[in-house]
């Protein structure tokens, strides 16, 4: 019986080991990435990619333009189709970026990472 207590015992002391003591959930922290900025040549292969993608959205009776009325909107939006097409942010990112500021415009966000995928 002594045994059997010993056993029990080692075997439950070996488990506790395997476990991890700390109540802690490990959070992704999102540290600021610095972007490159575009140079002349992808620049301009950018935007041949991007005008595809805006004459698409005409044919799209869905899509609703985003307001981009102001120049830095305008610069926010085209930094961001920028870094989706250079593959410096994921689809995901993208999506997660846009739908931040235009929360309404979910649709409009997968066409456009759509269009760069289909136009790239």
């Amino acid at each position: 019986m002594h045994k059997y207590f010993i056993l029990a015992t080692l075997t439950a002391i070996s488990f506790t080991g395997c476990s991890n003591s700390m109540n802690t959930v490990n959070t992704p922290t999102f540290k600021p990435q610095s972007y490159q900025k575009p140079s002349a040549t992808k620049s301009a292969n950018f935007k041949n990619t991007m005008m595809k993608v805006a004459l698409s959205t005409r044919d799209d009776a869905k899509y609703n333009k985003i307001e981009l009325d102001t120049p830095e909107k305008k610069a926010w939006f085209k930094d961001l189709m920028f870094r989706l097409w250079d593959r410096q942010i994921t689809r995901h990112q993208f999506m997660a970026e846009g739908m931040s500021k235009y929360p309404t415009h979910r649709y409009e966000f997968a066409f456009v990472a759509n269009g760069f995928q289909k136009h790239s």
